[in-house]
């Protein structure tokens, strides 16, 4: 039996039926949905949702006349503490009894991010979407999906509160899996319930001969990982040695080019890649085409969307937003442009900024690539760089010296009454440290024209440091970030840097 032969609930089969193929009615639709849901709430009260709902074909924008934009700050202060606190019916009907905790990488304190029902069985729509999409996709091995699901996530041992349980989201997600589910979730209850990153490797390097796994899950660095620790533990060639059915990846979180040189050294067949966009927010979209560029925007489920234009009339330097900004509609974006977005979900997240840049790749298709951060971008004089460009040039640079670069990160300095710019590369490879600087910097002239532009001015230099992957994974154990959802930035910048920066500085002299 496999997962996509399973009989699902007779309102997800519902829900999975046709519908208007057009992205802009479909997000009309969902925001009704939302809005009715929650007009009784204490947010709904406080900005009319009934007088939004009967405004009918102008809902969308009624609703962004009426409803301020927020970020995580403003609306915990406004509201979300009242959640924490066991208040319910505050910005979504019922009391909140699951929070995700989701730092990113670059805040000191955690967020708890509101979890519902209504949410997770939102993201189980998308998720379903996503497999029944399988079936669309050439020479694959069917095989893999009655094969075992290792999900590579945060512990099922979710934190008690008063009131309510908190951790990662998946964790959460694993704890609420369905029972269909169980026989092919792995590495299973015992070992997805510990806490302690390292022992849940060891373990899960101990169970893999026991498994067979057809899908792998996870974060890349994470799952690369644990494949090269089951590889040497067993003195394998590859990881299809142990686990010959090994089709699939689904990953998501950071851009996979730059592991992907890396990861592959690890396989003895090739895999199909799936890509995911689920954030502690919800399942924002997900790739539905073999080989497509972009993943599909769950425009017809439980988020409605808007978009800000990614530049400076709506941007400071920092990524901060103005007043005032322009927000788009989903009939009114371009392909090729960058875009922050604002979601609102059934979890009573409003408008909310995410912190993520987005691009069109397909408007007809609602195709999206992730583009980076709001904060993770460096613009010191107007160079403008984006994670995107950053990611490609490390791509580029792997394949050019035939070397894995896992990890690298980027810091903008004063240098010379003008500027530079800091890399970190993590790379256990052989290479020259001079050529891989100036391979970087020619790369990112050629892929960004102001980033030309400004290292014939003020970006006076480009520097390099080239560090083990065993360094960078044990700056996130420090700031007790290992495993699960987390990421390294690919951009440093204020306390994080000076910690960075501490931390390098106390290896050296140790």
């Amino acid at each position: 039996m496999s997962i996509i032969d399973i009989k699902v609930s007779k309102n997800i089969k519902r829900a999975l039926r046709f519908r208007s193929k057009d992205p802009v009615i479909q997000q009309k639709r969902v925001l009704k949905k939302l809005l009715t849901k929650a007009r009784f709430t204490e947010f709904g009260q406080q900005y009319r949702f009934d007088e939004i709902l009967l405004s009918k074909n102008n809902i969308d924008k009624k609703f962004t006349e009426h409803v301020p934009i927020y970020n995580y700050n403003k609306i915990y202060e406004e509201w979300w503490h009242k959640t924490l606190e066991g208040v319910p019916d505050v910005c979504w009907p019922g009391k909140i009894k699951f929070f995700a905790l989701s730092s990113g990488t670059s805040e000191s304190s955690s967020k708890f991010i509101p979890i519902t029902a209504d949410l997770l069985r939102g993201n189980k729509k998308v998720m379903i979407k996503q497999l029944l999409g399988l079936r669309h996709y050439e020479n694959i091995s069917w095989n893999a999906l009655s094969r075992g699901w290792m999900m590579l996530g945060g512990s099922t041992d979710l934190q008690k509160e008063s009131g309510y349980f908190s951790g990662d989201l998946s964790g959460i997600t694993a704890k609420k899996a369905p029972f269909w589910f169980q026989p092919f979730y792995k590495p299973g209850k015992k070992i997805a319930k510990e806490k302690d990153w390292n022992k849940k490797l060891e373990d899960i390097v101990a169970k893999a001969p026991q498994w067979d796994i057809g899908f792998v899950v996870g974060v890349p660095a994470w799952i690369q990982m644990c494949m090269e620790m089951i590889i040497e533990r067993y003195d394998l060639k590859n990881i299809h040695d142990i686990w010959p059915n090994l089709a699939f990846f689904v990953h998501g979180g950071v851009s996979f080019e730059p592991y992907k040189k890396g990861f592959e050294k690890l396989l003895g067949k090739p895999l199909t890649y799936i890509e995911t966009y689920l954030a502690s927010e919800g399942f924002i979209a997900y790739q539905d085409r073999q080989n497509a560029v972009g993943m599909k925007l769950a425009t017809n489920d439980h988020i409605f969307f808007e978009f800000i234009p990614f530049d400076d009339d709506n941007f400071d330097h920092n990524g901060d937003l103005v007043e005032s900004p322009t927000t788009l509609l989903m009939d009114q974006v371009e392909e090729g442009k960058d875009y922050a977005i604002l979601i609102s979900t059934s979890a009573g997240t409003w408008r909310y900024l995410i912190g993520d840049t987005i691009r069109f790749t397909d408007l007809e298709r609602s195709e999206i690539v992730i583009t980076g951060r709001t904060k993770h971008f460096l613009s010191l004089v107007g160079e403008h760089l984006s994670v995107e460009n950053m990611n490609k040039a490390v791509q580029l640079a792997g394949e050019k010296f035939n070397i894995s670069i896992p990890e690298f990160t980027v810091a903008g300095m004063p240098h010379e009454n003008f500027f530079a710019h800091h890399w970190y590369v993590a790379c256990n490879d052989a290479v020259d440290k001079e050529q891989l600087r100036f391979f970087i910097d020619e790369t990112l002239k050629e892929l960004n024209d102001d980033y030309a532009v400004e290292r014939r001015s003020a970006l006076k230099d480009v520097f390099i440091t080239i560090l083990s992957e065993d360094q960078f994974m044990d700056f996130m154990r420090s700031k007790g970030k290992m495993g699960g959802q987390h990421k390294f930035p690919r951009v440093l910048k204020g306390g994080l840097l000076k910690d960075w920066q501490a931390f390098l500085q106390q290896q050296h002299e140790a």
